[in-house]
Protein backbone atom coordinates (compact mmCIF):
# COMPACT_ATOMS: atom_id res chain seq x y z
CA UNK A 1 0.00 0.00 0.00
CA UNK A 2 0.76 3.95 -0.31
CA UNK A 3 0.84 6.18 2.02
CA UNK A 4 -0.60 9.70 1.43
CA UNK A 5 0.07 12.70 3.84
CA UNK A 6 -1.31 16.19 3.91
CA UNK A 7 -4.22 15.21 1.76
CA UNK A 8 -6.87 18.51 3.23
CA UNK A 9 -10.04 18.94 2.21
CA UNK A 10 -13.35 21.50 3.66
CA UNK A 11 -14.93 20.51 6.77
CA UNK A 12 -18.02 19.72 5.14
CA UNK A 13 -16.40 17.82 2.39
CA UNK A 14 -18.75 14.66 1.20
CA UNK A 15 -17.00 11.29 1.96
CA UNK A 16 -16.97 10.78 -2.13
CA UNK A 17 -14.55 14.08 -2.13
CA UNK A 18 -11.47 11.89 -0.05
CA UNK A 19 -11.82 9.32 -3.79
CA UNK A 20 -11.38 11.79 -5.51
CA UNK A 21 -9.02 13.74 -3.97
CA UNK A 22 -6.58 10.68 -4.03
CA UNK A 23 -7.16 10.41 -7.96
CA UNK A 24 -5.88 14.21 -8.57
CA UNK A 25 -3.13 13.68 -5.88
CA UNK A 26 -1.85 10.76 -7.79
CA UNK A 27 -3.20 11.57 -11.35
CA UNK A 28 -4.51 7.91 -11.78
CA UNK A 29 -8.03 6.94 -13.28
CA UNK A 30 -10.58 5.69 -11.13
CA UNK A 31 -10.08 2.08 -11.97
CA UNK A 32 -6.68 2.29 -10.80
CA UNK A 33 -7.66 2.45 -7.13
CA UNK A 34 -8.69 -0.33 -5.57
CA UNK A 35 -9.10 0.81 -2.03
CA UNK A 36 -7.92 3.40 0.47
CA UNK A 37 -8.27 3.49 4.50
CA UNK A 38 -7.90 6.26 6.51
CA UNK A 39 -5.06 6.29 8.89
CA UNK A 40 -5.12 9.60 10.64
CA UNK A 41 -7.22 12.47 10.79
CA UNK A 42 -6.47 16.06 12.09
CA UNK A 43 -8.18 19.33 12.07
CA UNK A 44 -6.25 22.22 10.96
CA UNK A 45 -7.85 24.88 12.50
CA UNK A 46 -5.21 27.54 11.97
CA UNK A 47 -7.83 29.92 10.27
CA UNK A 48 -10.91 29.61 12.09
CA UNK A 49 -13.06 30.67 9.00
CA UNK A 50 -11.84 28.00 6.63
CA UNK A 51 -11.09 24.27 8.76
CA UNK A 52 -9.51 21.49 7.22
CA UNK A 53 -9.35 18.21 7.89
CA UNK A 54 -5.96 16.92 7.20
CA UNK A 55 -5.80 13.03 6.37
CA UNK A 56 -3.34 10.75 6.24
CA UNK A 57 -4.41 7.99 3.88
CA UNK A 58 -3.18 4.04 3.16
CA UNK A 59 -4.36 3.40 -0.86
CA UNK A 60 -3.87 0.46 -3.01
CA UNK A 61 -3.78 0.96 -6.29
CA UNK A 62 -2.91 -1.24 -9.42
CA UNK A 63 0.73 -0.71 -10.58
CA UNK A 64 2.00 0.66 -6.81
CA UNK A 65 5.80 0.56 -8.57
CA UNK A 66 5.51 2.73 -11.16
CA UNK A 67 3.87 5.22 -8.85
CA UNK A 68 6.70 5.06 -5.90
CA UNK A 69 9.01 5.86 -9.37
CA UNK A 70 7.28 8.82 -10.34
CA UNK A 71 7.09 10.03 -7.33
CA UNK A 72 10.48 8.87 -5.68
CA UNK A 73 10.96 12.77 -4.64
CA UNK A 74 8.10 13.38 -3.18
CA UNK A 75 7.58 13.05 0.65
CA UNK A 76 4.24 12.80 0.75
CA UNK A 77 4.16 9.77 -1.12
CA UNK A 78 5.47 6.51 0.46
CA UNK A 79 5.27 2.45 1.20
CA UNK A 80 3.03 2.53 3.62
CA UNK A 81 4.83 1.01 6.95
CA UNK A 82 4.08 -2.49 8.92
CA UNK A 83 2.08 -1.18 11.82
CA UNK A 84 0.93 -4.64 12.72
CA UNK A 85 2.63 -6.04 16.16
CA UNK A 86 4.73 -8.78 16.24
CA UNK A 87 5.61 -10.93 19.07
CA UNK A 88 8.97 -11.31 20.39
CA UNK A 89 8.91 -14.42 22.44
CA UNK A 90 6.66 -17.64 23.56
CA UNK A 91 6.38 -18.90 26.84
CA UNK A 92 7.95 -22.76 26.67
CA UNK A 93 6.09 -25.88 27.12
CA UNK A 94 7.31 -26.83 30.41
CA UNK A 95 7.44 -23.12 32.06
CA UNK A 96 8.48 -23.52 35.71
CA UNK A 97 7.78 -19.87 37.18
CA UNK A 98 5.23 -16.98 36.11
CA UNK A 99 6.12 -13.11 36.60
CA UNK A 100 4.51 -10.73 38.35
CA UNK A 101 3.01 -7.51 37.62
CA UNK A 102 2.76 -4.82 40.57
CA UNK A 103 -0.09 -2.18 39.55
CA UNK A 104 -2.70 -2.60 37.02
CA UNK A 105 -3.13 0.29 35.67
CA UNK A 106 -2.32 1.01 32.14
CA UNK A 107 1.84 -0.03 32.39
CA UNK A 108 0.43 -2.51 34.16
CA UNK A 109 -2.53 -3.71 32.33
CA UNK A 110 -0.49 -4.20 29.23
CA UNK A 111 2.20 -5.69 30.62
CA UNK A 112 0.23 -8.31 31.81
CA UNK A 113 -1.66 -8.42 28.81
CA UNK A 114 1.19 -9.20 26.32
CA UNK A 115 2.84 -11.30 28.82
CA UNK A 116 -0.50 -13.26 28.99
CA UNK A 117 -0.39 -13.62 25.03
CA UNK A 118 2.70 -15.17 24.58
CA UNK A 119 1.91 -17.61 27.04
CA UNK A 120 3.67 -16.64 30.43
CA UNK A 121 0.33 -16.52 32.59
CA UNK A 122 1.37 -13.47 34.73
CA UNK A 123 0.15 -12.94 38.45
CA UNK A 124 -0.98 -9.07 38.87
CA UNK A 125 -1.40 -7.67 42.12
CA UNK A 126 -3.70 -4.42 42.48
CA UNK A 127 -3.90 -2.87 45.81
CA UNK A 128 -7.09 -1.71 44.74
CA UNK A 129 -10.48 -2.83 43.95
CA UNK A 130 -11.92 -4.02 40.77
CA UNK A 131 -13.04 -0.92 38.20
CA UNK A 132 -16.66 -1.23 39.09
CA UNK A 133 -15.84 -1.30 43.42
CA UNK A 134 -13.24 1.14 42.83
CA UNK A 135 -15.49 3.76 41.18
CA UNK A 136 -18.23 3.15 44.14
CA UNK A 137 -15.31 4.20 46.25
CA UNK A 138 -14.47 7.48 44.47
CA UNK A 139 -17.88 8.81 44.01
CA UNK A 140 -17.65 8.21 48.00
CA UNK A 141 -15.24 10.88 47.81
CA UNK A 142 -16.66 13.32 45.58
CA UNK A 143 -20.06 13.01 47.07
CA UNK A 144 -19.73 12.20 50.73
CA UNK A 145 -16.07 13.68 51.36
CA UNK A 146 -15.21 10.36 52.79
CA UNK A 147 -11.93 8.69 51.21
CA UNK A 148 -10.61 5.18 50.52
CA UNK A 149 -7.17 5.04 50.87
CA UNK A 150 -6.65 2.23 49.26
CA UNK A 151 -9.39 2.79 46.75
CA UNK A 152 -9.81 6.25 44.40
CA UNK A 153 -8.53 8.44 41.95
CA UNK A 154 -5.09 6.79 41.89
CA UNK A 155 -5.18 3.14 43.25
CA UNK A 156 -7.57 0.63 41.37
CA UNK A 157 -8.30 -1.74 38.51
CA UNK A 158 -7.61 0.92 35.91
CA UNK A 159 -5.34 3.10 37.10
CA UNK A 160 -5.15 6.78 37.07
CA UNK A 161 -6.31 7.11 33.64
CA UNK A 162 -9.72 5.44 34.41
CA UNK A 163 -10.70 8.93 35.92
CA UNK A 164 -9.57 11.27 33.00
CA UNK A 165 -10.21 12.55 30.21
CA UNK A 166 -8.83 9.34 27.86
CA UNK A 167 -7.19 10.48 26.00
CA UNK A 168 -5.16 8.28 24.15
CA UNK A 169 -2.26 10.01 21.88
CA UNK A 170 1.66 11.11 22.94
CA UNK A 171 4.62 12.45 21.57
CA UNK A 172 6.67 9.60 22.67
CA UNK A 173 9.21 8.36 19.96
CA UNK A 174 7.27 5.21 18.43
CA UNK A 175 9.22 3.52 16.18
CA UNK A 176 7.85 0.09 16.18
CA UNK A 177 3.56 1.69 16.12
CA UNK A 178 3.54 0.24 19.42
CA UNK A 179 0.52 2.64 20.30
CA UNK A 180 -1.19 0.63 17.53
CA UNK A 181 -1.40 -2.30 19.15
CA UNK A 182 -2.49 -0.35 22.14
CA UNK A 183 -5.71 1.08 20.15
CA UNK A 184 -6.52 -1.86 18.41
CA UNK A 185 -6.51 -3.98 22.04
CA UNK A 186 -8.82 -0.46 23.20
CA UNK A 187 -10.82 -1.56 20.07
CA UNK A 188 -11.21 -4.82 21.14
CA UNK A 189 -12.35 -4.43 24.11
CA UNK A 190 -14.87 -2.37 22.64
CA UNK A 191 -13.72 1.55 22.04
CA UNK A 192 -14.72 3.18 19.49
CA UNK A 193 -13.19 2.24 16.15
CA UNK A 194 -12.57 6.07 15.59
CA UNK A 195 -9.60 6.23 17.77
CA UNK A 196 -7.60 4.04 15.75
CA UNK A 197 -7.81 7.34 13.09
CA UNK A 198 -8.94 10.91 14.90
CA UNK A 199 -5.91 12.65 15.95
CA UNK A 200 -6.25 13.69 19.34
CA UNK A 201 -8.91 10.57 20.10
CA UNK A 202 -9.97 9.77 23.65
CA UNK A 203 -12.49 7.64 25.71
CA UNK A 204 -14.08 8.79 28.60
CA UNK A 205 -14.11 7.56 31.75
CA UNK A 206 -17.72 5.40 31.68
CA UNK A 207 -16.48 3.71 28.73
CA UNK A 208 -12.84 3.02 29.76
CA UNK A 209 -14.72 0.93 32.82
CA UNK A 210 -15.87 -1.77 30.50
CA UNK A 211 -13.19 -2.06 28.52
CA UNK A 212 -10.80 -2.20 31.54
CA UNK A 213 -12.53 -5.30 32.71
CA UNK A 214 -12.98 -7.07 28.74
CA UNK A 215 -9.25 -6.70 29.17
CA UNK A 216 -9.30 -8.18 32.49
CA UNK A 217 -11.18 -11.09 31.13
CA UNK A 218 -9.00 -11.52 28.64
CA UNK A 219 -5.68 -12.23 30.36
CA UNK A 220 -7.36 -14.13 32.27
CA UNK A 221 -8.67 -16.81 29.92
CA UNK A 222 -5.09 -16.63 28.44
CA UNK A 223 -4.11 -17.93 31.73
CA UNK A 224 -3.32 -14.83 34.08
CA UNK A 225 -4.10 -14.53 37.45
CA UNK A 226 -5.53 -11.04 38.80
CA UNK A 227 -5.51 -10.49 42.67
CA UNK A 228 -6.92 -6.87 44.13
CA UNK A 229 -6.55 -5.44 47.74
CA UNK A 230 -3.44 -7.50 47.23
CA UNK A 231 -1.14 -4.89 48.52
CA UNK A 232 2.95 -4.82 48.15
CA UNK A 233 4.60 -3.89 51.36
CA UNK A 234 7.92 -5.72 50.52
CA UNK A 235 10.25 -6.98 47.52
CA UNK A 236 12.88 -9.46 48.98
CA UNK A 237 16.04 -9.23 47.32
CA UNK A 238 19.52 -11.34 47.59
CA UNK A 239 22.43 -9.27 47.63
CA UNK A 240 24.88 -10.68 44.75
CA UNK A 241 29.03 -11.11 44.24
CA UNK A 242 28.73 -8.00 42.14
CA UNK A 243 26.87 -6.03 44.76
CA UNK A 244 23.59 -5.92 42.75
CA UNK A 245 20.49 -7.29 43.76
CA UNK A 246 18.32 -9.98 42.49
CA UNK A 247 14.69 -9.95 43.00
CA UNK A 248 13.28 -13.25 44.72
CA UNK A 249 9.92 -12.33 45.68
CA UNK A 250 7.76 -10.22 47.20
CA UNK A 251 5.50 -10.01 51.02
CA UNK A 252 1.85 -8.75 50.71
CA UNK A 253 0.12 -6.67 52.94
CA UNK A 254 -1.37 -10.02 54.45
CA UNK A 255 1.98 -11.45 54.93
CA UNK A 256 2.09 -14.22 51.98
CA UNK A 257 5.16 -14.29 50.06
CA UNK A 258 4.89 -15.22 46.46
CA UNK A 259 7.93 -16.56 44.87
CA UNK A 260 9.41 -14.99 42.03
CA UNK A 261 12.50 -13.82 40.06
CA UNK A 262 10.72 -11.54 37.95
CA UNK A 263 8.46 -8.78 38.65
CA UNK A 264 7.49 -5.95 36.60
CA UNK A 265 6.84 -2.83 39.43
CA UNK A 266 3.83 -1.03 37.58
CA UNK A 267 2.67 1.29 40.39
CA UNK A 268 1.67 4.53 39.29
CA UNK A 269 2.95 7.97 40.62
CA UNK A 270 0.82 8.21 43.68
CA UNK A 271 2.54 4.90 45.28
CA UNK A 272 4.10 7.05 47.94
CA UNK A 273 4.55 3.96 50.54
CA UNK A 274 5.96 2.20 47.90
CA UNK A 275 8.55 4.50 46.82
CA UNK A 276 9.43 4.83 50.45
CA UNK A 277 9.56 1.03 50.72
CA UNK A 278 11.79 0.59 47.45
CA UNK A 279 14.27 3.20 48.86
CA UNK A 280 14.60 1.41 51.76
CA UNK A 281 15.36 -2.10 49.96
CA UNK A 282 18.27 -0.21 47.99
CA UNK A 283 16.74 -0.03 45.03
CA UNK A 284 18.02 2.71 43.13
CA UNK A 285 15.93 5.81 42.57
CA UNK A 286 16.53 9.66 42.20
CA UNK A 287 14.46 12.58 42.33
CA UNK A 288 13.36 13.79 38.51
CA UNK A 289 11.05 17.38 37.41
CA UNK A 290 7.50 17.60 37.91
CA UNK A 291 4.98 20.34 37.77
CA UNK A 292 2.69 21.90 39.86
CA UNK A 293 -0.44 24.30 39.65
CA UNK A 294 -4.20 24.91 39.73
CA UNK A 295 -6.94 23.74 37.80
CA UNK A 296 -8.39 25.94 35.66
CA UNK A 297 -12.30 26.43 34.60
CA UNK A 298 -14.12 28.39 31.66
CA UNK A 299 -17.08 27.88 30.05
CA UNK A 300 -16.70 25.57 26.98
CA UNK A 301 -18.78 27.95 24.50
CA UNK A 302 -15.48 30.56 25.26
CA UNK A 303 -12.52 27.90 23.77
CA UNK A 304 -14.86 26.74 21.15
CA UNK A 305 -15.23 30.32 19.79
CA UNK A 306 -11.50 30.95 20.43
CA UNK A 307 -10.65 28.12 18.53
CA UNK A 308 -13.58 27.51 15.79
CA UNK A 309 -14.49 31.16 15.20
CA UNK A 310 -18.09 30.68 13.64
CA UNK A 311 -17.18 27.03 13.08
CA UNK A 312 -18.22 26.83 16.99
CA UNK A 313 -20.21 24.12 18.00
CA UNK A 314 -20.08 22.45 14.59
CA UNK A 315 -20.88 18.53 15.61
CA UNK A 316 -18.04 17.58 13.25
CA UNK A 317 -15.28 19.20 15.41
CA UNK A 318 -17.02 18.56 18.98
CA UNK A 319 -15.54 20.49 21.56
CA UNK A 320 -12.09 22.19 21.70
CA UNK A 321 -8.94 21.95 22.92
CA UNK A 322 -6.18 24.18 23.25
CA UNK A 323 -2.33 23.38 24.50
CA UNK A 324 -0.23 26.73 25.93
CA UNK A 325 3.22 27.59 27.13
CA UNK A 326 4.74 30.54 28.46
CA UNK A 327 8.08 31.49 29.50
CA UNK A 328 7.88 33.44 32.21
CA UNK A 329 10.18 36.52 33.16
CA UNK A 330 11.49 34.76 36.62
CA UNK A 331 12.40 31.79 34.81
CA UNK A 332 9.93 29.54 34.82
CA UNK A 333 7.72 27.29 32.09
CA UNK A 334 3.99 27.72 32.81
CA UNK A 335 1.70 25.17 30.70
CA UNK A 336 -1.46 23.42 30.26
CA UNK A 337 -1.55 19.96 31.46
CA UNK A 338 -4.42 17.38 30.85
CA UNK A 339 -6.64 19.71 29.15
CA UNK A 340 -10.66 18.32 29.21
CA UNK A 341 -13.31 19.10 26.83
CA UNK A 342 -16.50 19.64 28.20
CA UNK A 343 -15.45 18.03 31.61
CA UNK A 344 -14.65 18.17 35.24
CA UNK A 345 -12.75 18.95 37.76
CA UNK A 346 -12.25 15.80 40.09
CA UNK A 347 -11.04 15.20 43.53
CA UNK A 348 -7.97 12.99 43.51
CA UNK A 349 -6.65 12.67 46.51
CA UNK A 350 -4.92 9.40 47.99
CA UNK A 351 -3.82 10.23 51.60
CA UNK A 352 -6.01 11.81 54.44
CA UNK A 353 -5.69 15.77 54.85
CA UNK A 354 -4.93 16.33 51.60
CA UNK A 355 -6.64 17.73 48.88
CA UNK A 356 -5.50 17.28 45.18
CA UNK A 357 -7.08 17.95 41.77
CA UNK A 358 -7.25 16.40 38.02
CA UNK A 359 -9.61 16.41 35.81
CA UNK A 360 -11.89 14.10 33.32
CA UNK A 361 -14.33 14.12 30.46
CA UNK A 362 -16.91 11.76 29.42
CA UNK A 363 -17.17 10.49 26.06
CA UNK A 364 -19.50 13.17 24.51
CA UNK A 365 -17.56 15.45 26.38
CA UNK A 366 -20.55 17.45 27.02
CA UNK A 367 -20.42 19.44 30.06
CA UNK A 368 -20.43 23.32 30.34
CA UNK A 369 -17.13 23.92 31.42
CA UNK A 370 -13.59 23.29 29.88
CA UNK A 371 -10.48 22.56 32.25
CA UNK A 372 -7.37 22.63 32.44
CA UNK A 373 -4.39 22.41 34.65
CA UNK A 374 -2.59 25.45 34.34
CA UNK A 375 0.98 23.99 35.95
CA UNK A 376 4.77 25.40 36.88
CA UNK A 377 7.82 23.32 36.03
CA UNK A 378 10.05 22.01 38.64
CA UNK A 379 13.35 20.65 38.99
CA UNK A 380 15.15 18.62 42.23
CA UNK A 381 16.87 22.14 42.70
CA UNK A 382 13.67 22.88 43.94
CA UNK A 383 13.31 20.68 46.60
CA UNK A 384 16.69 19.33 47.61
CA UNK A 385 16.90 16.98 50.43
CA UNK A 386 17.77 13.54 48.47
CA UNK A 387 15.57 11.03 46.26
CA UNK A 388 12.15 11.13 48.06
CA UNK A 389 12.01 15.06 48.87
CA UNK A 390 9.71 15.60 45.94
CA UNK A 391 7.10 13.40 47.11
CA UNK A 392 7.92 15.34 50.58
CA UNK A 393 7.06 18.76 48.39
CA UNK A 394 4.14 17.85 47.08
CA UNK A 395 2.53 16.46 50.42
CA UNK A 396 3.10 19.58 51.88
CA UNK A 397 1.40 21.73 49.37
CA UNK A 398 -1.64 19.52 49.03
CA UNK A 399 -2.02 19.51 52.77
CA UNK A 400 -1.64 23.41 52.28
CA UNK A 401 -4.45 23.13 50.09
CA UNK A 402 -6.49 21.26 52.40
CA UNK A 403 -6.58 23.62 55.17
CA UNK A 404 -7.36 26.75 52.62
CA UNK A 405 -10.02 24.58 51.59
CA UNK A 406 -11.70 23.91 54.92
CA UNK A 407 -10.33 20.87 56.27
CA UNK A 408 -13.42 18.99 54.84
CA UNK A 409 -12.21 18.20 51.10
CA UNK A 410 -13.07 20.98 49.68
CA UNK A 411 -11.27 22.60 47.52
CA UNK A 412 -9.70 26.56 47.45
CA UNK A 413 -10.81 28.62 44.55
CA UNK A 414 -10.49 31.88 43.32
CA UNK A 415 -11.83 33.59 40.13
CA UNK A 416 -8.84 34.45 37.96
CA UNK A 417 -9.93 38.27 38.05
CA UNK A 418 -9.38 38.07 42.00
CA UNK A 419 -5.87 36.11 41.47
CA UNK A 420 -4.89 38.83 39.04
CA UNK A 421 -5.69 41.46 41.34
CA UNK A 422 -4.26 40.06 44.27
CA UNK A 423 -7.25 40.02 46.64
CA UNK A 424 -9.45 36.76 47.82
CA UNK A 425 -12.75 35.60 46.09
CA UNK A 426 -15.81 36.09 48.41
CA UNK A 427 -18.22 35.02 45.25
CA UNK A 428 -18.86 33.23 42.09
CA UNK A 429 -19.90 34.67 38.87
CA UNK A 430 -21.03 33.53 35.77
CA UNK A 431 -18.71 30.33 36.13
CA UNK A 432 -20.03 27.80 38.54
CA UNK A 433 -16.70 25.21 39.37
CA UNK A 434 -17.36 21.28 39.17
CA UNK A 435 -15.35 20.27 41.54
CA UNK A 436 -16.90 17.74 44.25
CA UNK A 437 -17.39 17.66 47.46
CA UNK A 438 -17.04 21.90 46.71
CA UNK A 439 -14.85 24.88 45.84
CA UNK A 440 -14.23 27.13 49.00
CA UNK A 441 -13.74 30.71 47.82
CA UNK A 442 -10.37 32.34 49.24
CA UNK A 443 -7.00 33.52 48.26
CA UNK A 444 -4.57 31.13 46.41
CA UNK A 445 -1.51 33.50 46.62
CA UNK A 446 -0.34 31.33 49.77
CA UNK A 447 -1.37 27.97 48.11
CA UNK A 448 1.90 27.26 45.83
CA UNK A 449 5.34 28.33 45.90
CA UNK A 450 5.91 32.29 45.53
CA UNK A 451 7.89 31.84 42.11
CA UNK A 452 5.05 29.40 40.74
CA UNK A 453 2.46 32.10 41.98
CA UNK A 454 4.24 34.72 39.56
CA UNK A 455 4.82 32.89 36.89
CA UNK A 456 0.69 31.65 37.04
CA UNK A 457 -0.20 35.59 37.19
CA UNK A 458 2.06 36.33 34.17
CA UNK A 459 0.94 33.54 32.23
CA UNK A 460 -2.52 34.18 31.56
CA UNK A 461 -2.93 36.97 30.23
CA UNK A 462 -0.09 35.85 27.88
CA UNK A 463 -2.91 32.85 27.03
CA UNK A 464 -5.15 35.15 26.44
CA UNK A 465 -3.33 36.66 23.31
CA UNK A 466 -3.73 32.98 21.84
CA UNK A 467 -7.15 32.05 23.74
CA UNK A 468 -9.47 34.91 23.60
CA UNK A 469 -10.72 35.11 27.10
CA UNK A 470 -8.54 33.26 28.46
CA UNK A 471 -7.94 35.32 31.15
CA UNK A 472 -11.68 35.85 31.66
CA UNK A 473 -12.54 37.44 35.18
CA UNK A 474 -14.89 35.11 36.11
CA UNK A 475 -12.83 31.90 35.51
CA UNK A 476 -12.42 29.70 38.44
CA UNK A 477 -8.72 28.87 39.49
CA UNK A 478 -9.06 25.41 41.98
CA UNK A 479 -6.34 24.02 43.80
CA UNK A 480 -4.13 21.84 43.58
CA UNK A 481 -2.26 20.23 40.69
CA UNK A 482 0.77 18.65 41.68
CA UNK A 483 0.27 14.82 40.42
CA UNK A 484 1.26 15.81 36.76
CA UNK A 485 4.05 13.19 37.06
CA UNK A 486 6.13 11.08 39.05
CA UNK A 487 8.48 12.86 41.20
CA UNK A 488 11.21 10.06 41.30
CA UNK A 489 12.66 7.87 38.30
CA UNK A 490 13.28 3.80 39.13
CA UNK A 491 16.20 3.99 36.91
CA UNK A 492 16.76 1.12 34.44
CA UNK A 493 19.03 -0.30 31.80
CA UNK A 494 18.33 1.22 28.32
CA UNK A 495 18.99 -2.47 27.33
CA UNK A 496 17.12 -5.22 29.50
CA UNK A 497 14.72 -2.54 31.16
CA UNK A 498 16.08 -3.86 34.16
CA UNK A 499 16.80 -1.82 37.64
CA UNK A 500 20.49 -0.62 37.12
CA UNK A 501 21.04 -2.53 40.49
CA UNK A 502 18.50 -4.71 40.70
CA UNK A 503 17.97 -8.05 38.67
CA UNK A 504 14.90 -8.99 37.81
CA UNK A 505 13.18 -5.78 38.65
CA UNK A 506 11.21 -3.94 35.71
CA UNK A 507 10.16 -0.42 36.81
CA UNK A 508 7.41 0.48 34.22
CA UNK A 509 4.89 3.71 33.49
CA UNK A 510 4.19 6.82 35.20
CA UNK A 511 5.09 6.04 38.80
CA UNK A 512 8.92 4.74 37.45
CA UNK A 513 9.04 8.10 35.74
CA UNK A 514 8.78 6.75 32.30
CA UNK A 515 5.99 7.83 30.63
CA UNK A 516 3.04 10.60 31.38
CA UNK A 517 -0.59 9.34 30.46
CA UNK A 518 -2.23 6.24 29.82
CA UNK A 519 -0.62 5.46 25.85
CA UNK A 520 2.77 6.11 26.55
CA UNK A 521 2.35 4.12 29.96
CA UNK A 522 0.84 1.47 27.92
CA UNK A 523 3.43 1.81 25.28
CA UNK A 524 6.06 1.13 28.01
CA UNK A 525 4.05 -1.82 29.67
CA UNK A 526 4.84 -3.61 26.12
CA UNK A 527 8.35 -2.58 25.77
CA UNK A 528 9.35 -3.89 29.57
CA UNK A 529 6.57 -7.34 28.94
CA UNK A 530 8.98 -7.65 26.40
CA UNK A 531 12.43 -7.39 27.61
CA UNK A 532 10.67 -9.26 30.66
CA UNK A 533 9.98 -12.45 28.41
CA UNK A 534 13.38 -12.30 26.11
CA UNK A 535 15.20 -13.16 29.54
CA UNK A 536 13.13 -15.90 30.72
CA UNK A 537 13.43 -17.86 27.42
CA UNK A 538 17.18 -17.41 27.17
Amino acid sequence: MLRLTEIKLPLAHAAGEIRAAILERLSIADDELTGYVIFKRGVDARKPRAILFTYTLDVEVRDEAALLDHFKNDPHIRISPDTGYHFVAQAPQNLTSRPVVIGMGPAGLFAGLILAQMGFRPLILERGKAVRERTKDTFGLWRQGVLNPESNVQFGEGGAGTFSDGKLYSQIKDPRHLGRKVLEEFVRAGAPEEILYVSHPHIGTFRLVGMVEKMRETIQALGGEIRFESRVDDIEITQESDNAGQVQGVVLASGERIVTNHLVLAVGHSARDTFEMIYKRGIFIEAKPFSIGFRIEHPQSLIDRARYGNNAGNPLLGAADYKLVHHAGNGRSVYSFCMCPGGTVVAATSEAGRVVTNGMSQYSRNERNANSGIVVGISPEDYPGGPLAGMEFQRRWESRAYELGGGNYQAPGQLVGDFLAGKPSVKFGSVQPSYTPGVHLCDLSSALPDYAIAAIREALPAFAKQVKGFDMTDAVLTGVETRTSSPIRIKRNDDDMQSINTRGLYPTGEGAGYAGGILSAAVDGIRVAEALALNMVR
